[in-house]
């Protein structure tokens, strides 16, 4: 994947998306909904379910209203939803490398702060059953802004509230509307594709998009020295 180009300046803050970016919850995600699909009789696609990844339950909605009434929509998202649940109580597994950048970053004392489109409570579960509850002490969720992903008010809410520069926030995604939000806001984006690949349309945004978690830290690495990071 391209641009593995060092950033070029030192992060006052790392904003880390959830899904699919420290959690992998995508990948289950997607079976839940082929699952409660086949279960209620709906003939979906795989290509629907890709498409609603990084979006809000707004956008999501919109995208099964194409395909299904409101009705069949509720008894989808019901039936999705007990499905997940479970995995979710189970607790689902970190991506590799996710645990060796926090232990930096926090060496470093540099701000981090979860910037998710799952509602804020939702989110907060999934990290504490994830063992990332105490990782954190921002969490911005989408239920807290009218545009969310790809508009990028969830990530300018995130930088007002760490009290930084957007123009020095890196970010961590792992979908194509959560870069657009970044970048939307003025934001370094590391682009982690998990479930969907870079389209040549994306690509062409010409941000940095690197393989794995530990290909992200490589990145940020010229900057997190033993000495305090400066600010």
């Amino acid at each position: 994947m391209p641009s593995h180009a060092a950033l070029p300046f030192a992060p006052a803050a790392v904003l880390f998306d959830m899904d699919g970016t420290m959690i992998e919850s995508e990948a289950a995600l997607l079976e839940c909904w082929r699952q409660a699909a086949q279960d209620l009789g709906f003939a979906l696609q795989d290509e629907l379910w890709l498409s609603m990844v990084g979006l809000h339950d707004r956008a999501c909605h919109d995208l099964l209203s194409r395909h299904l009434s409101d009705t069949q929509i509720q008894a989808l998202l019901d039936a999705m939803q007990a499905l997940y649940d479970r995995r979710v109580d189970a607790g689902l597994p970190l991506k590799g490398g996710l645990t060796a950048l926090l232990d930096r970053l926090a060496a470093q004392a540099l701000p981090t702060a979860v910037v998710t489109s799952t509602r804020r409570a939702r989110a907060l579960y999934k990290l504490e059953r994830a063992g990332l509850g105490e990782r954190f002490a921002l969490v911005v969720g989408g239920d807290e802004v009218v545009h969310p992903k790809p508009a990028p008010d969830i990530y300018l809410l995130a930088a007002q509230r760490l009290g930084v520069d957007p123009a020095r926030c890196v970010v961590l995604e792992d979908s194509p509307a959560g870069v657009r939000a970044a970048l939307g806001a003025g934001m370094t984006p590391i682009h982690i594709p998990d479930l969907v690949a870079p389209s040549d349309e994306v690509r062409a945004l010409g941000h940095r998009i690197v393989r794995s978690m530990d290909d992200a830290h490589a990145l940020l690495a010229p900057w997190l020295r033993d000495e305090a990071v400066a600010r």
